[in-house]
């Protein structure tokens, strides 16, 4: 019988996996199950089922694992605390004047609540109930509303505290705390770079979202103080780990309790509470099960060499990096028509990872770009998570609606993934201040 060599193997074990997800099996048991199998075929079944079988337990032990439930349970708490509810009244009055005010309005009022919350389709399911409802009442178009909303929730992903940067810096080794850091002003850029389509809309079509006048500006300062909850967290959360006063998990820690005590404050009631504390943990576990598993994975291909044997032959092709890099982007955008963002990532960056940096890319750089690109994802057919959420919140408005309401910020994500690919220093200028601190 033939012997097969471990490049082989590690092809046939890609090429499984892909044909396991596309077949509808989940993530976790895919990955698993072929990075068990493949490791085995290498090594061995006492070995590869020795080593395969401590990969759960030895990273779930790891420190950096605690800030993903703590800044899942931030999130949960200020929705459950109805706090979320105040930020988009305050943003309400102090920008429902513009044109499309409403819907800009939603935008920095998920930006707030993404401060706080690690999850978009989280986020986009609070804002789906709180927003939309609103916009339509006053006569806003459904595609405009609907769409709004969904590309907003996607600012979860990038404005600090982020699941998906976290699970990015788990994978590749990197500084949690230099990433969140770094997907603060990306973060405010998209917002911005959303708001300002919604004014270019809604000045060439005032059909689509009317401004809303008559708020005095004794209602807009009586506002604010319902967004002091947010605020707090984010100030403590950002500051202690801009200058270095405590790690992500202790920042984090600090911010869910602060964020529990206003919680209990506002009158949280028990009921709230326990709802909170158990969509955290569902959460935390479908995260944790698909880390471990992709971790199995990935032990696998280490043992099969894959990955540097692709980064070899992608630095040998006699192709600019930017062009590559270009390339690699298509690729996440095709894969997440298919896949769920966190999943995406856990399955690709073992390969691409090692061939981005060997390109002479900056691991932060690269962190924030592809998490940005998820962000695209999640709005782009046939799966776009966050679309989905907002239909079936909203049964009234058809996904096909949701869809073409989002593809006007797609090209606002594009516009900004090019400008952060030509001038990398608009990521790294935070760290790099958080460094010298």
């Amino acid at each position: 019988m033939m012997e097969l060599s471990n490049d082989t193997i590690g092809i046939i074990g890609v090429i499984a996996l892909l044909v396991l997800v596309f077949a509808g099996v989940r993530v976790y048991i895919a990955a698993s199950l072929v990075g068990l199998l493949g490791t085995v075929a290498i090594i061995g079944w006492d070995a590869g089922a020795g080593i395969i079988g401590t990969v759960p337990h030895s990273k779930s032990i790891q420190y950096t694992f605690s800030v993903l439930p703590l800044f899942i349970i931030i999130g949960y708490l200020a929705f459950y605390a109805g706090i979320t509810q105040a930020l988009f009244d305050a943003a309400r009055k102090w920008l429902g004047w513009l044109p499309g005010g409403l819907a800009i309005a939603s935008v920095f009022a998920n930006a707030g609540f993404a401060a706080v919350s690690g999850a978009s389709t989280a986020t986009a399911a609070v804002f789906a109930r709180i927003a939309i409802p609103e916009m339509l009442k006053l006569g806003y178009d459904k595609r405009l509303a609907a769409g709004v909303v969904a590309v907003a929730g996607t600012l979860a992903a990038m404005i600090p505290p982020s699941a998906l940067m976290v699970v990015y810096a788990i994978i590749v080794e990197a500084s949690v705390g230099q990433l969140l850091v770094a997907g603060f002003l990306p973060g405010v850029m998209s917002a911005v770079g959303y708001a300002t389509i919604i004014y270019v809309w809604c000045r060439i079509n005032p059909n689509l979202g009317k401004a809303v006048g008559g708020y005095t500006w004794n209602e807009r300062f009586r506002s604010l103080p319902g967004t002091t909850p947010v605020l707090a967290v984010v100030v403590i959360i950002f500051s202690a780990m801009y200058f270095g006063w405590a790690t992500p998990t202790e920042a984090a820690a600090l911010g869910a309790f602060v964020m529990f005590l206003l919680a209990l404050l506002k009158g949280m009631s028990m009921r709230s509470l326990y709802d909170a504390l158990m969509e955290t943990a569902k959460l935390t576990v479908m995260i944790f099960a698909l880390i471990w598993s992709v971790l199995i994975f990935v032990r696998f291909l280490g043992f099969a060499g894959l990955p540097e044997r692709f980064a070899e032959f992608i630095v040998g092709l006699d192709m600019p990096p930017v062009l590559v890099m270009i390339m690699i982007l298509i690729g996440y955008l095709i894969l997440g028509c298919f896949m769920d963002a966190i999943g995406m990532l856990l399955l690709t960056l073992p390969v691409v990872y090692p061939t981005v940096i060997a390109l002479g890319y900056d691991p932060i750089v690269f962190g924030v770009i592809v998490v940005k690109m998820c962000e695209v994802c999640l709005v782009t057919p046939p799966i776009g998570l966050n679309c989905f959420v907002v239909a079936s919140v909203r049964r009234d408005i058809p996904l096909q609606t949701v869809f073409r309401g989002a593809m006007p910020f797609v090209i606002a994500d594009f516009v900004l993934i090019a400008i952060f690919l030509a001038f990398p220093d608009v990521i790294l200028w935070l760290p790099r201040q958080m460094l010298n601190n």
